[in-house]
């Protein structure tokens, strides 16, 4: 799992947007969202810890993805509901890493319903 999971009252970084390259760009194994064309030292540092900032809350945000879907997938009011074992072979994690993600996936999706429901966020 990722290193660190805001939770709900934990405000999140606002990471620096991630702009799209171009599809000749991204060709060329070289080019990485133009930092190689960068001469200035701090200018390169400050740029790619922000890719680096980015990428990891983008991480972070994935994985509660994974988290909520595995949850749903696995919930026994669902006829189609799926194993921990069905859902780590689709995810390709272990069994016990499909366990984890599924309650760590109910926990988030109380958070939500408690939202929904009026319940106010402490953020």
């Amino acid at each position: 799992m990722a290193e660190h999971t805001p939770r709900r009252n934990e405000s999140r970084l606002r990471p620096a947007p991630l702009l799209f390259e171009p599809a000749q760009a991204a060709e060329d194994p070289e080019h990485f969202f133009d930092l190689e064309s960068m001469d200035d030292p701090r200018a390169l540092l400050a740029r790619a810890t922000e890719l680096t900032h980015a990428f990891r809350a983008a991480t972070d945000r994935a994985v509660e993805f994974q988290a909520i879907a595995a949850a749903q997938l696995a919930d026994p009011r669902r006829f189609d509901r799926l194993t921990p074992a069905d859902i780590a072979e689709q995810a390709g994690w272990t069994e016990d890493y499909a366990k984890k993600m599924v309650e760590f996936g109910r926990d988030l999706l109380r958070g939500t319903e408690g939202r929904d429901s009026g319940a106010v966020d402490p953020v």
